[in-house]
């Protein structure tokens, strides 16, 4: 069953980590159909400090992902170090029958996740952000409308 039946990832949804670092995720957003379908990929996203957060890949991203990855020639040093550290952070994982996903420590901390945080819908992807982080990012409003318009035009949007 492919993503775009149960209507992608879009909206932002404030939910709160419990105290065993489980977040609810959007009805919409969970899987449906068998345990094979209900596995993600979380990474840390490459920015640190206050612009780090969470990329969630669902199943059919994965397989995208490490197509890419593959790419990377084991004779690239650099690259090699770069996917460990990555690796290294990554999180798989499912979601629960309640709809629960569970983030490990180290995404945890590069997210600087407290008890409260935004999930954030990029139809093929959500992102999770702390939410006190979040909110100071959109206190400085929105992107300035012609950046934002040539950006969605090099994406054909």
């Amino acid at each position: 069953m492919g993503l775009f039946k149960i209507g992608g990832y879009v909206g932002e949804f404030h939910h709160s980590l419990d105290d065993k670092g489980r977040l609810t995720i959007p009805a919409a957003w969970r899987p449906k159909g068998d345990a094979e379908e209900n596995y993600f990929l979380a990474l840390p996203s490459v920015e640190g400090g206050s612009d780090a957060y969470v990329t969630v890949y669902p199943p059919k991203m994965i397989a995208q992902l490490e197509e890419r990855i593959s790419q990377i020639s084991m004779g690239d040093v650099e690259g090699q170090r770069m996917l460990s550290e990555l690796m290294a952070m990554a999180h798989s994982f499912s979601c629960d029958k309640q709809g629960r996903i569970n983030l490990n420590d180290k995404l945890i901390k590069h997210a600087q996740l407290g008890k409260g945080a935004v999930l954030l819908g990029k139809l093929s992807t959500f992102s999770i952000y702390s939410e006190e982080l979040y909110n100071a990012s959109q206190s400085q409003g929105p992107s300035d409308p012609s950046a934002r318009a040539a950006v969605f035009k090099r994406f054909g949007l």
